[in-house]
């Protein structure tokens, strides 16, 4: 039992900060090294886990664990809701269109994608995970939660990925509000430098929000005069996708 404690375990630490190296796992798990090591070789022998092929051993999900990831019931229903107002979005703006859910109360994961047509596109591997306040989606479920679920989220302290991540709670809050406020996020390079994204959240049949549509695009072709614009086509796409889940 606790051999098995241990690897689903080390396996959240890999969802959660993949690419990782065996030191930080250790130290996120607050498990030895050489325990790491065992489990990480027992599972990447399984197809669970695969080094990122770089000098400095790093680890990553495989296929095969996103697979398993998207059979999940919930997630498999937004999705199948979301690939047609995800794939009107992309026509209509020419931009990568992403669907994120809840991965626990504290980020985001990505587990679908439409690709853009243009030559200098926005890249995030479908499994990838980020910390909810630094994502339009997230930014925009955030802002739906009760005010318990935002505050335990608030609580816990903010990773800065970039020189323009937000980390100061009072400073969440007041974006929140005018998330609440406009039905839409804005992300200017938060989450990754030269990414922006405009998100607004997809509403379950019970009236709390499931995931987000973000439309992502890189930072050259990020206009604010189109944001009002952006956001009615995300926001209609999200609309959409929340119909569909209450048929």
């Amino acid at each position: 039992m606790q051999g098995i404690q241990r690897g689903l375990r080390i396996l959240e630490v890999v969802a959660a900060h993949q690419p990782v190296g065996v030191g930080e796992i250790s130290r996120i798990s607050e498990l030895p090294k050489s325990s790491v090591q065992r489990v990480l070789r027992a599972l990447a022998d399984s197809g669970w886990i695969r080094t990122d092929g770089e000098t400095h051993t790093r680890w990553t999900l495989t296929s095969r664990m996103l697979v398993l990831a998207g059979s999940a019931a919930a997630d498999r229903g937004i999705r199948e809701a979301a690939l047609g107002p995800m794939r009107e979005l992309g026509g209509l703006t020419g931009e990568t269109v992403t669907l994120q859910v809840p991965d626990g109360p504290f980020r985001m994961v990505l587990i679908e994608r439409i690709d853009c047509r243009h030559p200098v596109r926005t890249v995030n591997r479908l499994g990838a995970t980020s910390p909810i306040t630094a994502t339009s989606t997230g930014l925009a479920v955030l802002a739906l939660m009760s005010d318990d679920e935002a505050e335990r989220v608030l609580a816990r302290p903010v990773q800065r990925l970039t020189a323009s991540t937000i980390t100061e709670p009072r400073l969440i809050r007041t974006e929140l509000a005018q998330v609440r406020t406009a039905g839409f996020a804005v992300n200017r390079g938060q989450n990754r430098d030269g990414v922006c994204a405009v998100g607004a959240a997809v509403i379950g049949p019970t009236g709390s929000p499931v995931g987000g549509i973000g439309l992502s695009l890189p930072d050259s072709r990020f206009d604010v005069r189109r944001v009002p614009w952006w956001a009615r086509q995300v926001r209609a796409a999200a609309a959409a996708v929340t119909a569909a889940l209450a048929d």
